[in-house]
């Protein structure tokens, strides 16, 4: 593969997705390759049979390098689960002389101090992004470079993972015979994608509505404030379906494709009975439409309400006023955005891969934006680097390194990745 094609594979608890691009000239996103192939052995993002798991990558790896022509040996994974969980903390590092302006070198130090906490055994290091720098008293500094002072203080924004749910992605990716070159949030790189500079200023909400879970991103002042994700996502909409409808996981998920609708009173007075394969095989029965929205609203509003309860215990309400985005399968639903307008009170849209084209067609809905938010994010990070920090070392090595940062943080940096 030439060296400016990039492979992301997104570990979705729905669908593995396997995206290959490249940057053109005019900065755009050219899709060169797409695979997708539904995700077995994967439950709430996280690895529950490793064969399982690998022969749903090496499937979707497969129709991806057919679509674009090109072998794929190595790519970045996207992780996700309701193990991810952030901090914030501040490093400092002492400028050696007012004669000299802020470089490079200074920025990795004052980093490194940031990254520097003490973590459980159990957890690793995914990201540490730059938030701002202080230089001296001057506080909110976006790009210090070129500047004097004494002292050189960043924010960061650290999240971590189980150590054990990494490796055992890692893993299974390699088991599909494909290298890991590095390892990301699927939340981070799917909220990067989405959000756009003048709603990270106000500060904004991202909500990736996935099948296993529901990944909040909080933006505030300009920078990312808070990545967490909830153990709650469109599986357990159909599990309530199959329940509530009386038919199978299979017949439930169907249902909630073809007639999913998250506000009832959107659907028409005396609908058409919608008749469904009950668990007796041959034997069907009829639901109302408006019975089958009222299940998915609910569990809906479950989602906002635990949603709500996070943003107050982190006192993130700042994140709201730029409005919510949704990102993820479960924004496709009818009526979601329009439930959470009214569930939350702020301005609500829903994100779709942005600046893409040739296979774009394939990526067109919001459950494909943390595939493209990889891709993009891998491509900045391979141009920023000769200008940025050295990149990371292969996943599982036993001292974390400093990884490649970009586009968000306003052209200094994106991401350390310390895997």
């Amino acid at each position: 593969m030439p060296p400016t094609a990039i492979a992301a594979i997104d570990l979705g608890s729905s669908v593995v997705t396997t995206v290959v691009g490249e940057r053109s000239d005019h900065g755009y996103l050219h899709i060169l390759g797409v695979g997708a192939s539904p995700a077995a052995g994967i439950e709430a993002g996280q690895i529950s049979h490793v064969a399982r798991a690998a022969q749903s990558i090496a499937a979707s790896v497969e129709q991806a390098e057919r679509s674009a022509g090109r072998q794929i040996l190595s790519a970045g994974i996207a992780a996700t689960g309701a193990h991810i969980e952030s901090l914030n903390n501040r490093g400092v590092a002492a400028i050696p002389s007012l004669d000299f302006p802020i470089q490079d070198d200074d920025l990795r130090r004052a980093i490194d101090a940031g990254r520097a906490v003490t973590l459980d055994p159990s957890r690793t290091l995914i990201h540490a992004i730059p938030r701002f720098y202080v230089v001296d008293s001057q506080n909110r500094v976006l790009d210090p470079r070129g500047m004097h002072g004494q002292r050189l203080d960043v924010e960061i924004h650290l999240v971590t993972a189980s150590q054990g749910s990494i490796q055992n992605a890692v893993h299974c990716v390699e088991q599909a015979g494909i290298g890991v070159e590095l390892i990301v949030s699927q939340a981070v790189v799917s909220a990067a994608h989405a959000v756009r500079p003048n709603e990270a200023e106000q500060g904004v909400l991202v909500v990736d509505l996935g099948a296993g879970t529901t990944d909040i991103v909080a933006y505030t002042d300009g920078a990312i404030a808070h990545t967490s994700s909830l153990p709650v996502g469109g599986n357990h909409i159909t599990r309530d379906l199959s329940i509530g409808l009386r038919c199978s996981p299979e017949t439930a998920e169907m249902a909630k494709r073809r007639y999913g609708q998250a506000v009832p009173d959107l659907i028409p007075p005396d609908p058409k009975p919608i008749e469904l394969v009950g668990f007796e095989q041959g034997r069907t029965h009829t639901v109302s439409p408006v019975f089958l929205a009222e299940i998915v609203r609910d569990r809906i509003v479950e989602i906002v309400a635990l949603l709500l309860d996070r943003i107050a215990e982190r006192q993130l309400q700042q994140s709201l006023a730029g409005g919510v985005i949704l990102t993820g399968g479960g924004s496709q639903l009818l009526g979601v955005d329009m439930l959470f307008e009214a569930l939350t009170g702020s301005a609500v849209r829903v994100a779709s891969p942005e600046g893409i084209y040739g296979l774009s067609d394939r990526l067109g809905d919001g459950s494909s934006t943390a595939a493209v938010g990889l891709l993009d994010w891998m491509l900045d990070a391979t141009e920023v680097m000769p200008r940025a920090v050295p990149v990371a070392q292969q996943p599982g090595g036993a001292v974390p390194a400093v990884g490649a940062v970009a586009r968000g943080l306003l052209n200094f940096a994106r991401v350390f990745n310390p895997n």
